[in-house]
């Protein structure tokens, strides 16, 4: 019988520990794995696995610096970052919970782990469903946090996560699935224990960096995953897609990526939630599949399909008897799935899924209907994630509801149905960010939410802007006419705000796709919340949804709705230490601070740090295309000297690999009314990006330089510069990608001080209302007076006299409120 196919072997070196870090007896097995991991084994029979597992792919780490103390009873070793003491042969968990294996960090509190220690402040990490959140109703009847917070538990599906502020964590091990060296998963039906414990104490990085060498970096996704996603489940033809593409284009709203949902296959026609699994083109939708494949393809849009084998095999599958025959299948049943049956698996591969990837299908959305059974949706994963395609060299992804084990190890990560509320759109940060805690970078939301609920425009605006600023950015619903995902089914000013944020979103790719080869390489994660440099913040309910965003950028949603007197979304934000500016309009923010700000429907709440280098792709040539830009803007933001390394290969391909990508490094030396930005070739290989690239080059809130000159390599070039508002813009074109670039600026008082103060925006918020220009007169003489903060309230009050509304009274004293707070 056939395999899997090469590509599925696993290098049996990779599970083996080194024989200098392993402490065996009859009944335990103790392995340093490093200055901060140990493995505890523990089995009555003696029994110690070797194996990979779902969980662990790695174990034969350099052994660590460490002191021994041994005898025949008793076993104490310390290394760098913790001391463990172990009574040998003793069950790990004795009458006393330390009284055989206890393990002390070495941070100066003798913080102490012990088998089934309750890890009480382990931030957990959210790996379930999003759609079992609470809906608005429920919301308003919980009238505290500490109710909220209890409902959340309740309602979210957690597991333990890396990152504790007690600076250490434990993975169990014991139940998951083993992997043989064909690739081929087998059930797990032995009794011990397998235990991986992290002593990080405040390295938490460090802590990611052993984890993922354990367990396996994250992969790097294709590059068409990190523009805009269309997953709408209407039952669509290729004569519809037709028109929905012309749609997209029409209205200058980019696309990479068409996912198919329940009724693409073969369906009852009598009753169409029949057939839950299927996998052959409807032909009456799709008369020839193939030519629906390269018409998306040939507009830079690719396309993924969703399947739940959970169903079975049908017998109206065309390759049904070829699977039948396989299997001993002679009578027309439903064949059953079953992911630990190996002939069943490679049929199902051979005839249903191969046939797909050959017509050009780019991935698939293993979307397992039989929620309890977890263990066959992360078996799933990783037989599609490591399926015959790779063989192919193409890079492989999914979509799918996470794995029980290394959730990292398959992108992209689906959440679940969302209900259209603030209250799931107030979820998905906190889900983002936690799940960090466990190394996962790549969810995917549905923004716009998902089912019921009620359609908003405002609301619509804030999931567009917050998929902007997301790992993956989705638009779903499920069928029904009236889920408006479509921008251009909004009133205009809607339809021009998505369309700004969504182009935003595919010019933003460039960064993205670097922060994920860091991700991919060093295992940094994408999304890190506010909490790692601030423990503080994560009991704070204003600012726990705070991140950063890649390297670069730092984000505060929006997830309330906004004032509707004053028509702004009021924000409190806090801001890291640092010198911060607003990424949209530069204006300068002090860090280590806290701030009200207003923000109206086309604002979002990002932030760049002093120094921030940004690259984004010019969209001028092929809306859709997510490749490496033929023009490139940079944004540089002043006060601070930067470099950022720009990653660019294929996008698609395992080619980089054998160093056929381009690591483009920009060096900014900043000096106040001097400075100098460097753009060039690191390493890799030519033919990968552009021969020749336009640049852009945006230097924000900065004049106009009285000198600038441009060198592309030994030779000084011209150049085109201007002023564009506060920004300072110069223009190179035809640059050879493999030559440097060198750009230097001088000046006189070039940067612009725009230091952020309330009273623009409570200016703003005046000229904005709709009410008499002569009590906006009075508005902005008590407002801006040097009068006490109680003064100036009685002071508004008195021009109800004059007719101003209570309601603006009201909201005139709030704002006032919010100015003493600053």
């Amino acid at each position: 019988m056939a395999g899997l196919g090469t590509h599925f072997k696993r290098n049996y070196e990779d599970c083996m520990s080194k024989k200098q870090a392993i402490f065996q007896g009859q009944f335990y097995r103790i392995t340093i794995l490093s200055d901060l991991l140990v493995r505890l084994e523990f089995s009555d029979e003696g029994y110690f696995e070797n194996r990979l597992t779902e969980l662990v792919k790695f174990r034969n780490f350099p052994v660590p610096q460490m002191k021994i103390d041994e005898n025949d009873n008793f076993l104490d070793i310390t290394t760098k970052y913790f001391n463990l003491k172990y009574v040998k042969e003793k069950p790990f968990a004795g009458k006393i919970a330390d009284s055989n294996l206890k393990i002390v960090l070495l941070d100066g509190e003798n913080k102490e782990w012990y088998y089934n220690h309750p890890e009480v402040r382990n931030y957990s990490g959210v790996v379930g469903d999003i759609d079992r959140t609470i809906d608005e109703s429920e919301v308003d009847n919980l009238n505290n946090v500490k109710t909220i917070k209890k409902k959340l538990k309740e309602v979210l599906y957690r597991e333990k996560g890396l990152y504790s502020p007690d600076g250490f964590a434990s993975i169990d091990d014991s139940k998951s699935n083993f992997i043989d060296e064909d690739g081929m998963i087998v059930y797990n039906d032995k009794n011990r224990i397998d235990i991986y414990v992290f002593m990080y104490n405040r390295d938490f990085g460090n802590c990611l960096k052993d984890y993922y060498t354990l367990t396996g970096m994250p992969p790097l996704i294709p590059r068409y995953a990190l523009g805009i996603w269309w997953n709408k489940n209407e039952y669509y033809s290729f004569e519809d897609i037709k028109r929905l593409l012309v749609a997209f284009n029409k209205y200058r709203i980019p696309l990479s990526v068409l996912l198919l949902g329940d009724d693409w296959h073969l369906k009852d026609k009598n009753n169409l939630t029949r057939f839950t699994s299927g996998f052959t083109f409807n032909r009456e939708l799709f008369p020839k599949p193939k030519e629906f494949v390269d018409y998306l393809h040939d507009r830079g849009v690719s396309i993924g399909l969703n399947i739940d084998p959970s169903d079975g095999i049908y017998p109206h599958e065309p390759r049904y008897d070829d699977i039948a025959k396989e299997l001993g299948i002679s009578d027309k049943q439903t064949i059953p799935f079953n992911v630990f049956d190996r002939t069943l698996l490679l049929s199902y591969f051979k005839f249903l899924i191969d046939p797909l990837y050959e017509i050009g299908i780019d991935f698939f959305w293993i979307n397992y209907k039989k929620i309890k059974d977890r263990t066959s949706q992360s078996i799933l994963n990783y037989y599609h994630f490591n399926d015959f395609k790779k063989m192919e060299g193409l890079r492989p992804l999914i979509l799918a509801k996470p794995s029980k084990y290394a959730m990292h190890n398959y992108p992209v990560h689906y959440s679940g149905e969302t209900i259209v509320s603030w209250n799931s759109l107030k979820d998905l940060p906190y889900y983002n960010s936690t799940s960090s805690n466990i190394g996962m970078t790549w969810w995917s939301h549905d923004i716009g939410g998902y089912k019921d609920g009620v359609e908003d425009s405002e609301l619509y605006i804030r999931y567009v802007q917050y998929g902007t600023y997301s790992p993956i950015f989705r638009f779903a619903a499920k069928y029904g006419f009236y889920y408006k995902r479509e921008p251009w089914r909004w009133d205009v000013k809607t339809l021009g705000i998505v369309r700004d944020y969504c182009l935003l979103r595919h010019r933003l790719i460039p960064y993205l796709y670097s922060e994920a080869y860091k991700y991919h390489v060093i295992g940094l994660p994408i999304i890190q919340p506010l909490y790692y440099q601030y423990p503080a913040i994560y009991d704070e309910v204003d600012y726990k949804n705070e991140y950063y965003f890649g390297t670069e950028l730092f984000v505060a949603p929006i997830t309330k709705p906004k004032d509707k007197i004053m028509n702004r979304s009021v924000e409190r934000i806090f801001l890291p230490e640092g010198t911060w500016y607003d990424f949209k309009t530069g204006k300068k923010y002090l860090g280590n601070k806290r701030y009200n700000l207003f923000y109206k429907d086309e604002d979002y709440p990002v932030f760049a740090k002093s120094g921030s280098i940004i690259c984004l792709a010019d969209l001028e040539q092929n809306l859709n295309s997510t490749k490496s830009p033929e023009t490139m803007e940079i944004h540089i933001f002043p006060g601070k000297s930067n470099s950022y390394n720009l990653y660019e290969d294929d996008g698609y391909s395992n080619l980089y690999e054998q160093g056929y990508y381009i690591l483009t490094k920009i060096d900014y030396n900043y000096m106040q009314n001097n400075y100098t930005v460097i753009i060039r070739a690191l390493e890799g290989k030519t033919g990968i990006i552009p021969a020749n690239r336009n640049y852009r080059i945006r230097f924000r809130n900065t004049r106009e330089a009285n000198d600038v000159i441009v060198y592309i390599g030994k030779n000084q070039v011209n150049s085109v510069s201007y002023v564009d508002d506060t920004d300072f813009v110069v223009e190179i074109n035809n640059v050879p990608t493999t030559e440097q670039l060198t750009i230097n600026c001088k000046g006189k008082d070039i940067e612009i001080d725009a230091v952020r103060l309330i009273n623009e925006d409570i200016d703003s918020i005046i000229s904005d209302l709709q009410i008499k220009t002569s009590i906006k007169e009075e508005l902005a003489n008590i407002i801006f007076s040097e009068m006490t903060i109680d003064k100036k309230r009685i002071e508004i009050k008195k021009l109800k006299k004059m007719g101003l509304d209570d309601k603006f009274i009201k909201m005139f004293r709030d704002l006032l409120k919010y100015m003493g707070q600053i």
